[in-house]
Parts: structure tokens; sequence; C-alpha cells
């Protein structure tokens, strides 16, 4: 397929049904793309009408697009995505399709004066130059142009800081990577991290040996691990060493030389506990610190130490930092509609600020 040329669909006819209805017809010059596009029994399709609310139907190599004029628009330019990308990758899953509708949208939301074939040219390029990462369950791939931008600093910079919200892949693409430089021998160990309780490590109340106490809160990082790795590697390296998951209170004292060393949630660290973390790192080491400022849980009167520390050294050579936003969630396409959400309630909850 990819040495044949791509042609974009035209658009061959457009017209106003009612006041409110748009209809406009696709031409695709490829029935074989356009069958994996559509999906067994329309899957896509469906799915793509759900996520627009408008109507969708195909004949032949035809595509019909109805509803309002602005949905009808964005269809147009998530099915002229979709029929790129499968030209160029192969693939396409719903997850893919979620994410390429997600991306278009924040595309074309973005800067108006985008077509959909420059939004496409845009996101694609960034996936694609963006390094892959191998690990013993198969190669991980950017999937959102944020992660692609996290990636090429993941494997340039010894210290990065990764920031948004919950399902960007922020610390899961940490781990890969952890888990990669580590079977190509780049460093002799991994070591996870996070605060073991919320607001202060407070681990007493709970039931059972100090291994029993802290593991659920670590649990995040195990199922990571066992997303890169056989299970019985895991337990092994984790048996001689060479990965340690441990909680933050066990960083302190410690320089960590020649290791890949990550801290996650780092929203609920102190400034104490941030200063004490950032001053492990060894010679040969990395660490990358990822975390969601918005969703902090310290007391009122307790500065997040990774606010804290953002705050202090942005700029500082040698350090990088990457935000993630809403169009970098790759989880239910719900998880997106939420976060978005939520940023829009506090934005309008913020105070305004009248000038004299």
């Amino acid at each position: 397929m990819s040495e044949q040329k791509y042609n974009i669909p035209l658009v061959i006819s457009e017209e106003q049904m009612n006041e409110s209805t748009t209809k406009a017809t696709l031409q695709f010059d490829d029935n074989l793309l356009l069958a994996h596009l559509i999906g067994d029994h329309d899957r896509y399709l469906v799915q793509i009408e759900k996520e627009l609310q408008i109507k969708l139907g195909c004949r032949g190599n035809y595509v019909v697009v109805e509803g309002g004029l602005q949905q009808v628009e964005l269809a147009k330019a998530v099915l002229t995505n979709l029929y790129r990308h499968i030209f160029h990758q192969k693939d396409i899953n719903s997850s893919i399709v979620n994410t390429i509708i997600r991306m278009t949208q924040d595309g074309l939301l973005a800067n108006h004066t985008y077509t959909p074939e420059q939004v496409t040219e845009q996101n694609d390029s960034a996936i694609s130059n963006a390094p892959s990462i191998t690990t013993r369950r198969g190669t991980i791939s950017a999937r959102t142009a944020g992660q692609a931008e996290y990636l090429k600093l993941l494997f340039k910079h010894e210290m990065v800081f990764g920031i948004g919200p919950a399902g960007t892949g922020k610390t899961f693409l940490a781990v890969a990577q952890a888990v990669s430089m580590l079977l190509s021998g780049q460093v002799d160990r991994i070591i996870l991290s996070r605060p073991a309780v919320e607001a202060g490590e407070r681990l007493g109340f709970l039931p059972g040996d100090m291994k029993e106490k802290i593991d659920p809160y670590l649990r995040p990082l195990y199922d990571a691990l066992h997303a890169m790795m056989p299970g019985d590697q895991v337990i092994k390296r984790l048996t001689n060493g060479e990965i340690e998951v441990a909680p933050l209170a066990f960083m302190r004292g410690r320089t960590l030389e020649h290791a890949y060393v990550i801290l996650d949630e780092a929203q609920n660290t102190t400034t104490a506990q941030m200063k004490m973390f950032l001053t492990r790192l060894g010679p040969g080491s990395r660490m990358v610190i990822t975390g969601d400022i918005s969703q902090i849980d310290l007391p009122s009167n307790v500065k997040s130490g990774l606010k804290d520390a953002v705050e202090t050294l942005e700029g500082i050579s040698g350090i990088e930092i990457m935000r993630f936003q809403a169009q970098d969630v790759v989880r239910h396409p719900l998880v997106s509609r939420i976060v978005r959400a939520y940023d829009q309630r506090d934005a309008q909850q913020r105070p305004t600020i009248h000038k004299s």
C-alpha cells in the first residue's frame, strides 16, 4: 500500500439540507483502504457517528456525511486523517480512531486556518519522527503528538518532568524507557518510587509488615513493569535487585548511580521530599518525575513539591519539563471528556483580575 500514491478523499458534493443540516459526499480512491477505515460491520463508522453526533453512510468508494455544518467539517477531517493514517501505518483499531478524532478536534479548534490535511501532516510528522521503545513485550510508540515529544525528551535528557492528567502515558512511557535501557545494558538497575500515602506516608495504621503496608500504593508501578516484561522476568529482577520498587521515604541518604529512577505521583511530595529525591541523582543515572498538579492530596497548607520544583527549576540546563494536555489522554474517550470538563470548570472559577 505504501508504494501507491496517496490522494486525499475528494469532496465531490456538499449541500444544505435545511437550516441545521448539511450533507457532504466524499470519494476515496482506494476501496481496500476504505474497507479498513469502515471496519467489520461498519464498526468504525458507527464509532465516528457516535463520537461526532452525525450520520455516515457508505456505498462503493463514497462516504456520505450528514449533520450540523461544524460537525460535518470535523467528520470530513477525521475521515481524511484516518484514511491517511491507514495508508501510512496500515493499522487501525478503536483506540486509534478515538485518538485521531481527538487530535483532529484539537488541531482544528486550536487554529481554524488549518485544513484537515495540514492537521494530519503535523500530527503524523510529530509521531512518526518520535523514537520507539523496544521491550520484551514488543515495541511501544507514541500515540499522540504530546507523547512523541515526551519520548524524545526521555531519550535525550538525564532529568525529565512529565506533568499532566491521568491517562496520558507519562508513567507508562517512562517505565517502558527504563526497561528498554535496562535490557540494553545502558543502566544497571531501575528504581521506581512514589509517596506511599498521599499526605505524608503514615503507614502505621495499616495491617501487616512493611512490604504489605506499602505494596497497595506501589501496585501501579508493578502493573507497568508487568506490561513491559514477562512475569517471571519481573520477579527475577525484583529478587536480584535489578528492579527496586520502594516508597519515597526509602530514598533518603542514598546516591543512585547507573540507575533509571522514576518518581510517580510526585504532586503528593512535600518540597523537602522533592529536593531530597532530586539530589539522589548519581553518575550514569537518569531521573523522571511524573505527576498531576491538578490532583494534589496534601493538606491545603502544604505546598506540592512537584509544583515547587517546576517553578524553581524551569529553564535550568539539563532539565526538561513536558506538560501533557487533555488531547494526550489515551484511555477511554470519556476520560478525555472528563479532563476537559474539569479544566473548563476550573477556568471559569478562577478569579478575574480587574485592572483599574
